[in-house]
């Protein structure tokens, strides 16, 4: 009897479909995938579909209204194990920036008829609403880090995913520290790698894609940022306030507080 290949699903939420991309954009190592898995439920490649359970699903972007809250929610009952792609699944995402201001303000400003948004006050991201397995960072997120993942949760071991940061790769590539030679602000030090080190081997800071690293210290950084190279308090706020703004590192150092 031919054994049952493990069934995967790939949601979305709140997001800008970029991180299924990256899977799209696998190519041929998705054959080789797509040859030792099902793909039992995934939008984005085709509208055939699978019924659950599955062994493995894949979810991108933010709980922002009601109805997502209970789907994330059914979805998890229907996972052996839930894996969250992408900075919007992981840490509110751009959306997320909602969660420092009031959020019927903006939908009186931006819609004639307010009335009729079923929304809720905070854009949050998946771990919020129900247990995860498994954070995959990055806006969007590094195909490679994804097959990883993949394979790892189907082989039953850890994913081999770096915790350390960006600055690392900045060496192994051998790139100069933009920060100490040119004086240009870079969030390397607080952010996870994964990108390459992408921006500052083209001279610009990095822009903290793949969120907090483990045990950073955002405020030391922040602190550095000002006395060191001039930046204002307001600037290093609003640096810290991009794809990842609503992961607790960088919410907690961020001077304004959300609203509850």
């Amino acid at each position: 009897m031919a054994r049952r290949k493990p069934k995967l699903a790939v949601w979305k939420f709140a997001s800008c479909d970029g991180c299924q991309l990256s899977l799209l954009d696998c190519e041929d190592e998705l054959l080789a995938v797509a040859g030792a898995i099902e793909i039992a439920y995934f939008l984005e490649a085709s509208r055939a579909t699978v019924r659950g359970p599955y062994d493995l699903s894949l979810v991108e972007g933010s709980i922002t209204t009601p109805h997502d809250a209970e789907r994330i929610r059914q979805i998890r009952q229907q996972s052996r194990f839930l894996v969250t792609i992408g900075a919007c699944a992981t840490a509110g995402g751009i959306q997320a920036l909602r969660n420092f201001q009031d959020v019927e303000e903006f939908t009186r400003i931006v819609y004639a008829r307010p009335e009729y948004i079923e929304t809720l006050a905070t854009s949050t991201p998946i771990a919020e609403h129900v247990p995860v397995d498994f954070e995959l960072r990055g806006c969007p997120i590094n195909k490679q880090q994804l097959l990883e993942v993949i394979t790892a949760f189907l082989q039953g071991r850890r994913p081999n995913i770096p915790t350390y940061s960006v600055c690392v790769e900045c060496k192994r590539r051998g790139t100069v520290c933009v920060m100490v030679a040119r004086g240009t602000p870079c969030l390397g030090p607080l952010t996870q790698a994964g990108c390459g080190a992408l921006c500052p081997a083209y001279n610009r800071g990095c822009y903290a894609c793949f969120g907090p690293k483990e045990t950073p210290n955002p405020a030391s950084l922040m602190q550095w940022w000002q006395e060191q190279l001039g930046v204002s308090a307001r600037d290093a706020e609003r640096a810290l306030r991009t794809f990842n703004a609503y992961a607790p590192a960088f919410r907690e150092a961020t001077i304004a507080q959300p609203n509850p």
